[in-house]
């Protein structure tokens, strides 16, 4: 309990080193709350959106995955074969986020829209959306989020 704590905490605090670095295997979320740096795998084609989390038994709390499609558009997901509850944080074009889904449950094979417009999707550990306080509104930072982006790569 501790030791998470003290994880969220440390996700919480950012330097200007921080804030300045950008890698493939880290998304940042920045907002309201402040920042949160998230240790992603990103999958960016179709084979590797198609597997995502699935048969995957435990996640690193600060874990996470990045989803990246060519261009926005109508996203739909679902937790079939996916063991743990996820947070789902839609985002468009420009990483600004424009919807989140909470807590999707293993196994569930309802689909989870995002919207209409999404080009990127991070799934993190069901509950850390609330935890953190991300909310809509707030920005991805990621080195595939290109020109336009809300929170730019430097």
């Amino acid at each position: 309990m501790i030791r998470g704590a003290l994880l969220l905490l440390a996700a919480l605090v950012g330097t200007q080193a921080a804030h300045a670095e950008c890698r493939d295997d880290r998304v940042t979320i920045r907002g309201g709350f402040g920042e949160a740096h998230f240790v992603v795998q990103v999958a960016d084609d179709a084979a590797e959106r198609a597997q995502g989390l699935m048969n995957v038994e435990r996640m690193d709390t600060l874990g996470g995955m990045l989803f990246v499609y060519d261009k926005p558009q109508s996203v739909a997901f679902w937790m079939e074969n996916t063991l743990i509850p996820l947070d789902m944080i839609f985002a468009g074009q420009d990483g600004r986020i424009t919807a989140i889904h909470e807590n999707a449950v293993p196994l569930d094979r309802t689909p989870i829209p995002g919207g209409d417009a999404v080009q990127y999707v991070l799934e993190v550990n069901g509950g850390l959306t609330e935890r953190l306080g991300i909310e809509v509104g707030d920005a991805l930072q990621h080195p595939v989020i290109g020109e336009g982006a809300t929170l730019p790569c430097n």
